[in-house]
């Protein structure tokens, strides 16, 4: 072939890969995609700058931010935050080493007879068994497991002496490691809390869920309880890497931000997904968007990294200050399903999170600001009270350090199912409101010891409570499953015996599985089933996003939470209430 052909069929192809890698495979420009807050900052064309999370090595990211005269905020394991402005943030999303690009999102926390109405007292306490120690379970206190709570820092509180075995802060310029908004202290008081330190100030805290558990503090979040995405994934990391040194077994996530990308590409969902690869269970809030200022319901309000298919995630139900479970309700703040984007079903599971009593660090911004909040106590041991999905995540997190203590080589499959079969299926919340229900520790222990052969009725506080046996991951078909009739899966008692066993081979993926042939909620409609009492509140067999709904009070239902595309600012709250009357 002729030479000069040959250079000219070299110099056309190399011409044709660096017209390819501007323009894209279809002839199209190049271009990341933007999470949305990302697209409303390019849309302003202003000179302000946003903070953007962007991957790759060390090197290459060096690289990015020089080619673009970018400044880097901070560096993450295999990311890293630049600081763009809308004009600049064109550019970076054209630059062919980016797929994808992700704003640092502000994040925020989500905030007795929790104890007997969950099971953990019982679950503590154990049964002895009878002759020769047959149908005996041993009670256990999550000795050997550690939390790392990650949140505002963990103040000293005598409830946690001897408790904390490592301190770090991930806060960017700030080394401290105190607590100095007050969320954190609280979350790890109803984790892992000694009841002996409120002898004699106050009846209403009489320890954590797991008081033999150990903790360790990461702080992410500053004095005023905001922190920035980044914060959060360089408080994952470091549990990650510390897991083995200091036994982490479970990240706390009491915080979180509106969904503002689909959970594959959220970047603290992706950081949720390397610690649960690594081993660790990562509980999460549901966050706090359930209703509007006014009352009005919220559909779809489930914030990041609660929307991630890989965390435990966690609602709230009011137990009206009662062990009874008959009288129990959602409560109205708690953000319901399904994940914006993915359509998946969420919460996982619901837990007390009204007026919770725990710890008070000293002189914290919570007290101060809100004095009613102020319980009892002095300011070297107080207590004070909080409400919030937060405070729910922090009992599932206490219920999952007993379980792992009893089986320590318990499967993250095994300890989700066992959460979720012997928990009280919620009827005015539904799938997408309360998850597979109200957890009873108690009766997830004797799944545990017995697998689901043992589902049977466990007894709360002297109560009654059946187990309603219900197990689900979804990932946006579990919806359409149910509605379309197949995705209502109910096990026989073999297969309950083998799916403990083997999960992945007898449990559908996008499947409500079903514990028991003669499982009531298999016969329950599927918009009852999925929406609870939304349902009852239209005529459509079947309840659709954006739908046109109506509450008793004449409120239009709303979908959505405070990053709706539309820019309408719905509702975005955290853990405290502007009122004791919080429900």
């Amino acid at each position: 072939m002729n030479p000069r052909f040959l250079r000219l069929l070299r110099l056309t192809t190399v011409a044709a890969l660096l017209l390819a890698s501007t323009l894209g495979i279809h002839g199209q420009p190049h271009r990341a995609r933007l999470s949305i807050d990302l697209v409303r900052h390019e849309a302003r064309r202003d000179a302000s700058r946003a903070r953007v999370i962007v991957h790759g090595s060390r090197l290459q990211i060096d690289g990015m931010a020089s080619r673009h005269q970018l400044s880097i905020a901070r560096y993450l394991d295999d990311s890293a935050v630049l600081l763009a402005n809308s004009s600049e943030l064109t550019e970076l999303a054209a630059d062919s080493a980016n797929e994808v690009l992700s704003g640092d999102v502000p994040v925020e926390p989500f905030m007795t007879v929790s104890k007997s109405s969950t099971g953990a007292d019982q679950t503590q306490a154990g049964v002895p068994g009878g002759l020769l120690g047959i149908g005996k379970i041993a009670g256990v206190n999550g000795q050997g497991i550690t939390v790392a709570v990650i949140d505002s820092g963990i103040s000293a509180h005598p409830a946690l002496a001897q408790k904390v075995l490592a301190n770090v802060s991930e806060v960017a310029g700030d080394p401290s490691t105190a607590d100095a908004f007050g969320h954190g202290t609280h979350i790890a008081g109803i984790i892992a809390g000694s009841g002996s330190a409120a002898a004699g100030i106050t009846t209403l805290y009489s320890g954590g869920i797991a008081p033999g558990a150990k903790l360790v503090n990461v702080r992410v979040l500053g004095a005023e309880g905001l922190g920035w995405t980044s914060d959060v994934i360089a408080g994952i990391e470091w549990a990650i890497a510390n897991r083995d040194k200091y036994g982490i077994r479970i990240i706390n996530l009491s915080l979180g931000h509106p969904v503002m990308e689909p959970s594959a590409t959220d970047p603290l969902d992706q950081a949720v997904l390397k610690a649960t690869s690594a081993g660790i269970i990562v509980i999460a809030s549901a966050g706090n968007a359930g209703k509007t200022s006014d009352g009005t319901p919220i559909l779809g309000g489930i914030t990041s990294p609660g929307n991630s298919p890989y965390a435990i995630t966690v609602g709230a139900i009011n137990t009206k200050g009662t062990v009874s479970r008959s009288d129990d309700v959602m409560a109205t703040y708690s953000s319901r399903g399904p994940t914006r984007y993915d359509l998946a079903a969420k919460p996982d599971v619901v837990a007390p999170g009204n007026k919770i009593v725990s710890l008070e660090a000293q002189n914290c911004v919570l007290a101060t600001s809100y004095p009613f909040l102020h319980s009892s106590g002095r300011p070297s041991n107080a207590y004070m009270q909080l409400s919030g999905t937060s405070m729910a995540a922090a009992m599932v997190s206490g219920g999952a350090a007993l379980l792992m203590q009893a089986n320590p080589y318990i499967s993250a499959a095994q300890l989700k199912i066992a959460l979720q079969s012997g928990s009280t299926f919620m009827a005015d919340g539904g799938v997408l409101g309360g998850g597979a229900g109200s957890v009873n520790f108690w009766s997830s222990r004797k799944t545990a010891a017995n697998g689901l052969t043992g589902l049977v009725t466990s007894v709360v506080g002297g109560l009654v409570a059946q187990p309603s046996g219900v197990v689900f991951w979804d990932a946006g078909t579990l919806m359409t499953r149910v509605y379309a009739g197949p995705g209502i899966h109910v096990l026989s008692l073999l297969e309950a015996a083998l799916a403990w066993l083997n999960p992945d081979g007898y449990l559908h993926p996008g499947d409500l599985n079903l514990l028991g042939l003669a499982n009531p909620l298999a016969s329950t409609g599927a918009n009852q089933l999925l929406w609870g009492d939304v349902a009852s509140w239209t005529s459509n067999n079947q309840l659709l996003w954006g739908d046109t709904v109506y509450n008793p009070q004449g409120q239009q239902l709303l979908w959505g939470d405070s990053s709706t595309t539309d820019d309408n600012q719905l509702l975005w709250g955290d853990s405290v209430q502007s009122s004791p009357d919080a429900h």
